[in-house]
């Protein structure tokens, strides 16, 4: 059994909010856009503070995963892997599960996970993070070699200072771009 609340607006949550507080949870909140509404499903009784530090999450990961599904990481990755001299991977996905890293690569396997957190992120910031993965499908470790790899990027010192930036908490990574900056980069593939 739940109770359904009129739709309300919450402060950085761009869809209106529809909360449905249900007996039955206890402790999770869990969420789903259903016609241009994000539907909210909340223990009865949760603190509206913290039901809204909540929503606000939620509206957060959902955005980012419809931008993601935005570029296709496998052509991206192909078409880098053929402009720098770098192996295909077997394998590239977005991943919810990256919460400290920007994108990881099991070697054996051939597989590149990246944060979908770089979702909405300029496409030479996500570009980097994918040659650096692609990088260690030849090497391991962060050695010279590997570097060297790395900096046949000419963004790649440049994309390291925004994710440093991103993770210091400086921007959120969405600041608007130099206009034309990623369009130009675009038309080399």
């Amino acid at each position: 059994m739940g109770y359904t609340q009129p739709s309300e607006r919450i402060p950085g949550v761009d869809l209106p909010v529809q909360i449905i507080e249900s007996t039955r949870r206890k402790k999770t909140v869990s969420a789903k856009v259903v016609g241009g509404v994000l539907e909210v499903r909340t223990p009865v009784g949760l603190h509206r503070t913290e039901r809204d530090a909540h929503i606000r999450q939620l509206a957060a990961r959902l955005a980012r995963k419809r931008a993601s599904t935005e570029l296709d990481l496998p052509s991206r990755a192909a078409a880098l892997a053929k402009k720098y001299g770098l192996p295909r991977p077997n394998s590239i996905e977005w991943s919810s599960r990256q919460n400290s890293r920007w994108g990881s690569c099991t070697p054996s396997q051939g597989s590149v996970r990246i944060s979908d957190r770089m979702s909405g992120m300029p496409k030479w910031v996500v570009d980097y993070v994918i040659i650096h993965e692609l990088a260690h499908l030849v090497h391991l470790h962060h050695d010279a070699d590997f570097h060297a790899l790395v900096a046949r990027y000419p963004r790649a010192e440049r994309a390291e200072g925004f994710l440093e930036a991103v993770s210091l908490g400086f921007t959120d990574g969405l600041s608007p771009q130099t206009p034309g900056d990623d369009n130009a980069h675009d038309k080399e593939f």
